[in-house]
C-alpha cells in the first residue's frame, strides 16, 4: 500500500447519493471524471475484471465466442432496423468531418445480425451464440447513483442465433442458467422477473433485480404462487362489466375549490353528493393529460388517462405502454381552455378529438364521480359506456402492495425495489427480417434465422455487489470477487513491517492475492479504519503477538477474529487445504 495508487477518504463525498456510490468513492475504487462517466482506479479495476471473468466463463459453458465490435457506429444499420429514431434522445449521436451521421453504441443487435448475415450461410453454421464485452453509451437526463445509473457503462451482449423457434427457447434457456449461476458466483441475492422489451424488442423478456431499498426498478412478488414481474409489466385485474343502464341520470353539483381528489371527496360527503355520504377516492374518476410524441415527429399528441382517484398515474408503466413514443405530462392549459385543469371528465373528450385510455378497473356499467369539464363543478353517476366510450385500455396506475396478484386467485403483490443487473430477450425476427439474416437449409430453400439478446450490466453489478455487501464501517467483497484474498497489516513500527511483506510473498507464491499494509507513516487504528473500508474478506494483522510468533486473522463478513502461529496462517486462509 505504501506504492499502491490509493486515496481514501474519511468523509463521505457530497455528491454521493446511496451507499455503493459512497464506499466506492471512499474506499478509491473509482473517481468521477464526467457526469455519468467514472474512471476504475486500481482496486476497482481489479473487481472489474474478477467480475468480467466470471461472466466469461459462464458465457463459454454454454458455448459463447467473443468478439469485439467498435462502439463508433454509422447510422444506417439503425436506419434499416427502426432504432435510430426509436432511441429518441438516448442516444449520443454525432457527425464526421465529412458529414456523415453515427452514434455511440447503446446496444449491438443489428451490428451482430450484420455480421451473421455476410459470414454463415448453411443451416449447418447454426446455432451459434456470440458475445462481447464492451462499453456501452446512453445519454441519460439525470445521471445519478454512481455505477447505478451512468452514461457510460461496461456491459456484456450476448445472441443466439437459431433456425427455429424451439431453437431459440433452448438458447434462452441456456442463458437464464447461466445468469443465475453468475450471479450467484458475484455473491448477488437476485429476483427474475417478468419484464417490457422496450427498444429491445421481442414479446418474451425477464429482468434480473438484484433487491436494494435504493434501485430504480420497482417490482413486484407474489408469496401465495411465485409470481414475480417488474411493475412496467403487471396487469390488472378487471372487473365484470356492470349494468349499463341501471344507474341514476348524471347530476353535476358546484364544488369550488375541489382541484384535488381529496379535497373532492371531503366536499362529496360534506353535501351528500348523489345521496352519499360515504365517497371514498376510489369512487372518483381522475384525468390525467399526458403528450405523446411518436418517433421522427416533433408534433405531440394529446393524451387523456382515466385512473381510480385513489390511484397515481406512473409515468414510466405509460412509457412502457406507448413505446417507443415519449410520454410527458402536459401543463400548458392556458392553450388548451377546453381541458379545464383539476375539473376534467371524461364527458366531452370524444368531441375534442382527444384520445382517452383508462385503467382497467373502469369497465362498461361502472359509475364515477368526475370532472364536469367546468371550473369548480363536478359530475355524479358519470357511468362507462353511457355518458363516455373510452378508446381503449392502458397498465398506467402504479402498482401498490396488498394489489390482486393477476396470476392466482388468492395472491396479493408485494412491492419492492431493485437494481437491474440483467435483462433477456427472445427477439424473435425483428432484426434478422430487417437485415434479411437467412440460412440455406438442407433442402436448398433459404431459413429465417430467429434470434436472441441478452445483457448483462457489469459495471453495474459492481455496485449492487457493494449495496449488497456492506455495513457502516465500510466494504464487504464477496471473495469470488475482493480485489484481493488476503489483506495484510502491519500492526507497528518495529519488525512488524519486514514480517507484514515477508509473509505476503509467502501467500502470494501460494496462489492468493495478497494487498500489504507496510505504510511506516499513518497509525494502526487508520490502517484497521482503511481495511475494513477496502472490504477485502480476510485480513492478517501483524502486531504486538509477533515476537511469540503469532498473527491475527480477522473475517471481514463475521467479524470473527483467531491468534494463530504464523506458520499455521496458509493453511488456515486455504481452508486446511496445504
Amino acid at each position: 500500500m505504501s506504492t499502491l495508487f490509493l486515496r481514501t477518504l474519511r468523509e463521505d463525498p457530497a455528491e454521493a447519493e446511496v451507499p455503493s456510490h459512497r464506499l466506492l468513492l471512499r474506499a478509491g475504487y473509482i473517481r468521477r471524471a464526467a457526469p455519468g462517466g467514472y474512471t476504475w482506479l486500481p482496486l476497482g479495476k481489479l473487481v472489474l475484471d474478477r467480475v468480467t471473468d466470471v461472466v466469461r466463463e459462464e458465457m463459454a459453458a454454454i458455448g459463447g465466442q467473443e468478439v469485439h465490435f467498435p462502439i463508433l457506429l454509422p447510422r444506417e444499420p439503425y436506419e434499416v432496423s427502426g432504432r435510430w429514431t426509436e432511441y429518441g434522445e438516448d442516444i449520443f449521436t454525432l457527425k464526421d468531418r465529412r458529414g456523415a451521421d453515427h452514434l455511440l453504441a447503446p446496444t449491438h443487435e443489428e451490428m451482430f445480425a450484420l455480421l451473421v448475415r455476410d459470414t454463415l450461410s448453411s443451416y449447418r453454421d447454426f446455432p451459434v451464440i456470440l458475445y462481447q464485452v464492451q462499453t456501452k453509451f446512453r445519454d441519460e437526463t439525470r445521471p445519478r447513483a454512481g455505477l447505478l445509473r451512468g452514461r457510460e457503462f461496461l456491459m456484456k451482449d450476448s445472441y443466439s442465433f437459431d433456425l427455429s423457434d424451439d431453437g431459440l427457447r433452448a438458447a434462452y434457456e441456456k442463458h437464464r442458467d447461466a445468469y443465475r449461476r453468475i450471479f450467484e458466483r458475484l455473491g448477488l441475492d437476485h429476483v427474475i422477473v417478468t419484464a417490457t422489451s422496450g427498444a429491445m424488442g421481442g414479446r418474451v423478456s425477464e429482468e434480473f433485480l438484484a433487491p436494494t431499498p435504493v434501485g430504480e426498478d420497482t417490482f413486484v412478488t407474489c408469496a401465495a404462487c411465485g409470481y414475480a414481474a417488474n411493475t412496467e409489466a403487471v396487469t390488472t385485474p378487471a372487473p365484470p362489466p356492470g349494468d349499463v343502464a341501471g344507474h341514476p341520470p348524471t347530476q353535476v353539483h358546484d364544488t369550488p375549490d375541489t382541484p384535488t381528489i381529496e379535497s373532492l371527496v371531503n366536499v362529496a360527503n360534506a353535501r351528500r353528493l348523489g345521496g352519499r355520504d360515504d365517497w371514498t377516492a376510489a369512487d372518483t374518476l381522475k384525468n390525467v393529460v399526458v403528450t405523446v410524441t411518436r418517433p421522427g415527429s416533433e408534433q405531440p399528441e394529446l393524451l387523456v388517462i382515466g385512473v381510480p382517484g385513489d390511484r397515481e398515474v406512473d409515468l414510466k408503466r405509460v412509457a412502457a405502454a406507448l413505446h417507443p413514443a415519449r410520454v410527458a405530462l402536459f401543463d400548458r392549459f392556458e392553450e388548451r381552455p377546453e381541458l379545464v385543469r383539476g375539473y376534467i371528465g371524461p364527458q366531452v373528450l370524444g368531441r375534442l378529438g382527444i384520445r382517452y385510455l383508462v385503467d382497467p378497473r373502469v369497465v362498461p356499467g361502472t359509475a364515477w364521480l368526475t370532472g364536469a369539464n367546468e371550473p369548480g363543478r363536478h359530475a355524479v353517476n358519470v357511468v362507462c359506456g353511457r355518458d363516455f366510450v373510452p378508446d381503449g385500455t392502458i397498465e398506467a396506475a402504479e402498482v401498490r402492495s396488498g394489489d390482486p396478484c393477476p396470476a392466482c386467485p388468492s395472491g396479493t403483490l408485494t412491492v419492492r425495489r431493485g437494481i437491474e443487473i440483467g435483462h433477456i430477450f427472445q427477439l424473435g425476427r425483428r432484426f434478422t427480417d430487417a437485415f434479411e439474416v437467412d440460412a440455406l437449409g438442407p433442402d436448398g430453400k433459404p431459413i429465417r434465422v430467429t434470434m436472441g439478446s441478452y445483457g448483462i450490466g457489469i459495471s453495474r453489478a459492481v455496485a449492487a455487489i457493494a449495496e449488497q455487501h456492506h455495513d457502516e464501517r465500510g466494504l464487504i467483497w464477496p471473495a469470488e470477487v475482493a480485489p484481493c484474498d488476503v489483506h495484510v497489516v502491519a500492526a507497528g513500527k518495529g519488525p512488524q513491517t519486514e514480517a507484514a511483506l515477508d509473509l505476503g510473498k509467502q501467500l502470494a507464491a501460494h496462489g492468493l492475492r495478497v494487498l500489504v499494509d507496510d505504510r511506516t507513516h499513518v497509525s494502526a487504528g487508520v490502517k484497521f479504519t482503511d481495511a475494513e473500508l477496502i472490504g477485502i474478506p480476510r485480513a492478517v494483522v501483524v502486531g504486538r503477538r509477533l515476537a511469540d510468533g503469532y498473527v491475527e486473522v480477522r473475517d471481514r463478513a463475521s467479524g470473527d477474529r483467531a491468534e494463530l502461529p504464523v506458520g499455521e496462517v496458509l493453511d488456515h486462509l486455504r481452508g486446511g487445504v496445504g
